[in-house]
């Protein structure tokens, strides 16, 4: 089961375009092992070291970005200080809770957006960003 796991992960790369190292193997499986989620370089070089995978937090860095560049994740900006990576490249939209910096998806087909500007010529939208901030509501 294990060894079937590593094959789809390899050949998951492979399509993205990426050759299959050992450390993008290991990472790819951790980032995709619990299904779409958002987390940062910092959570994932965590769980790494958990697992006992060596790799720095600057190959993380570089492996998260060349996944990104592979259209394998998503980069999600939803505050200044931390970038989230999402394993869900579907267009879709973001809850940020605020205090516990965790990011949750809108459900598909909540959202309408109208009147968006036309882009510079030359240019073409790629996608829309929609992150709504919450956080706990203070008792009165």
């Amino acid at each position: 089961m294990v060894m079937e796991a590593k094959t789809m992960t390899e050949a998951k790369l492979r399509e993205a375009g990426l050759r299959p190292t050992r450390q993008r193997v290991a990472l790819a499986s951790l980032l995709y092992a619990k299904g779409d989620r958002h987390l940062t370089v910092e959570e994932l070089h965590a769980e790494a070291q958990d697992a006992g995978i060596d790799v720095s937090l600057a190959t993380v860095y570089n492996t998260l970005h060349q996944f990104t560049e592979a259209r394998m994740i998503r980069v999600l900006a939803v505050e200044g200080s931390r970038t989230y990576f999402d394993t869900n490249v579907s267009d879709h939209h973001h809850f940020f809770v605020e205090g516990r910096n965790e990011v949750l998806d809108i459900p598909q087909n909540n959202i309408s957006i109208n009147n968006l500007p036309a882009p510079p010529e030359g240019m073409e939208i790629a996608h829309v960003d929609v992150v709504i901030r919450l956080r706990e509501k203070t008792r009165a």
